[in-house]
């Protein structure tokens, strides 16, 4: 391994973990020279602290979320700030809730060329149903009961026994890639998904800008599986923040792709096209608004408009960085959009808000310009440009 490499790591409250963590990197990585930069964005466990008492022993550098206890930086903002200050040309995304298996690091770097993003396998406890993209083996459920022998034995032994298939074409944490490709291909992650969905986004991209993705399964992380976010921790209050910030990110990831999260069954992005669709909605009411808002790039809605929309804004204003007045729209407006559907509330179903989800994908495989009626909806088609390619790069 010629060159060494920068782990980013940010963390959120996860002392628990990264005291397992990092000295996993320094006792597993094939070099014991890489760069470690971990970004604080909250610390409600004494973090900074123990990163201060340990920097020197474990070679590593920290930085605190400069409105530390006043709003959070975000997961995709914070490992943009590792990667700006590393050093190194490669850097490796790494969650703090992860431990590194042995030679991790030169096992992704051997695998890694130009137009590439590489990534580990990741061993988990049984909290989640397997699709194949992942090794679910129980060596604890949180660090302080962590099998460490166990995990490292199970590890060497395992190392290419899996169907002689030594990568898929998967991808998720922990991934490896080339700095300058990261910054001039991509532009990094994007700021308006900052507490979840950020991966999704930035996999998303990579896809369309023609990365490949390698799983190596000759390499493995343990992962506790979501405990470093808050997700699964424990934590009642914690998980309703995270279910909250979930919830946000998921809709502005709608509301930028134009489709829910998509992927195969081992993790590989699937981007359906982005058109430019109105929602034409006649007796509109405030929980259908804000059911089909994110699904759309404008909607027109007639009715009671401005009591409406003022209570939406009032209720998503610190959920979204989008400006929701761009797109809601009086019922009178002109309507400049590419793809038009006619909705009437008081006939509108879960089947039809299944076709609203799918409407992308409908459009690509059948559509064409002209005008049809799918149940109660009424879509009439002027263009078929696509606009997800608009979307690589910040």
């Amino acid at each position: 391994m010629n060159s060494k490499i920068t782990f980013c790591i940010p963390s959120k409250s996860n002392l628990r973990y990264l005291k397992t963590c990092i000295p996993s990197i320094r006792k597993n990585a094939y070099r014991d020279d890489h760069e470690i930069i971990v970004f604080v964005d909250s610390d409600e466990d004494g973090t900074v602290k123990w990163l201060d008492q340990v920097k020197d022993n474990l070679n590593l550098s920290y930085y605190v979320n400069p409105n530390l206890g006043k709003e959070l930086y975000g997961i995709g903002r914070a490992y943009d700030f590792c990667i700006k200050k590393s050093t190194t040309d490669i850097f490796m995304i790494f969650h703090a809730d992860m431990i590194l298996g042995k030679d991790v690091d030169k096992i992704l770097y051997d695998n890694l060329e130009s137009k590439r993003v590489v990534c580990a396998t990741r061993i988990e406890p049984p909290l989640h149903p397997n699709a194949g993209e992942k090794v679910i083996q129980d060596f604890g459920m949180y660090p302080e009961e962590f099998k460490e022998e166990e995990f490292n034995k199970y590890v060497i032994d395992n190392v290419k026994s899996f169907d002689n298939n030594t990568s898929t074409e998967g991808i998720f944490a922990p991934w490896m890639m080339y700095k300058n490709e990261y910054v001039e291909i991509l532009g990094g992650h994007d700021p308006i998904l900052h507490s979840c969905r950020e991966d999704s986004d930035i996999f998303n991209r990579m896809s369309l800008a023609g990365f490949k993705f390698i799983q190596t399964w000759e390499g493995f992380v343990y992962h506790f599986t979501g405990r470093g976010a808050g997700s699964f921790d424990g934590d009642e209050k914690r998980h309703a923040e995270w279910l909250q910030q979930m919830n946000n990110s998921t809709k502005d990831f709608i509301r930028k792709w134009g489709s829910s999260v998509k992927h195969d069954r081992l993790m590989k992005p699937i981007v359906p096209p982005k058109y430019d669709i109105g929602l034409i909605v006649k007796n509109c009411n405030s929980n259908l608004l804000e059911i089909l808002e994110p699904w759309c790039s404008t909607i027109y809605i007639k009715d009671d408009m401005q009591v409406i929309t003022i209570d939406y804004f009032e209720k998503e204003k610190n959920n979204t960085l989008y400006d929701l007045s761009e797109r809601i729209k009086p019922y009178d407006n002109e309507k400049n959009n590419e793809v038009l559907v006619r909705i009437d509330a008081t006939s509108f179903n879960q089947d039809d808000f299944s076709i609203i989800q799918q409407l992308p994908e409908i459009i690509q495989d059948s559509g064409a310009i002209g005008s049809f009626q799918l149940r109660n909806l009424f879509i009439d088609i002027v263009q078929m440009n696509e606009y997800q390619n608009n979307l690589i790069k910040l």
